[in-house]
Formats: C-alpha cells, structure tokens, sequence
C-alpha cells in the first residue's frame, strides 16, 4: 500500500491515474503530455508512468513505439478495498477547489484590471 500512496502523492501522477481509471480504454503515453494545463515533457512523464507502474496501479503494454497504459483499478480494489475511490475523490475536490480559486483570481485581475 504504500507504494500506491507515495505514487499517487504527486499531482500530476494523480492526474494521469484518474483519467486512467475513468477510461474504458487504453491510452497512450502521449495523451498525457498535457496535465492540469502543465506541460509535462516525454521523460518526465516516463518516469510518472514508471512510478505508476512499480507501484502496480497500471499495466502498459509495448505496441510498436507506443506504450498502451491501463488502470488496474478492479485488482487494486480486490486487495485495498475503497482505497483508490478514495484517492480519486480527494483528488476531484482538490481539482474544483483549485479550479474554483483560478476563476476567482482571474475574476479579481478583471476587475482590477476593468
């Protein structure tokens, strides 16, 4: 458990693992390369997903030059029950409370600004 908690301590790894776990599908690296409106470069984010990986949270799989990255959300769920929805949901509120606060600043500069 650990492991999956010091993964998904970094926002931006949380970010990736969220829409991960809310897809039906596969993704690829490459669809990662903006999160939260940063840009993340390709050997930073290798090393988010390896981080994912090692601590079990997805399974990638090497088709050509690209990796396809799915959530193991069901196994993870089998062994730490309630764990990961509730990772998930912290994360969703931290995201509207820094959501919310970007609109209030950029309220307050027109305001200002106006």
């Amino acid at each position: 458990m650990e492991g999956i908690l010091h993964a998904l301590s970094d926002p931006v790894r949380v970010a990736i693992y969220a829409e991960l776990a809310g897809s039906a599908c596969t993704s690829i690296c490459s669809n990662f390369l903006q999160v939260s409106d940063r840009s993340i470069p390709k050997s930073t984010l290798s090393q988010h997903f390896r981080a994912l990986r090692e601590a079990g949270l997805v399974r990638s799989e090497r088709h050509g030059v690209e990796m396809h990255n799915t959530s193991r959300c069901t196994e993870i769920e089998q062994r730490f029950p309630g764990l990961l929805p509730a990772i998930l949901k912290a994360h969703g509120v931290q995201s509207a409370d820094r959501a919310r606060a970007a609109r209030r600043k950029q309220a307050t500069a027109r305001k200002r600004g106006g």
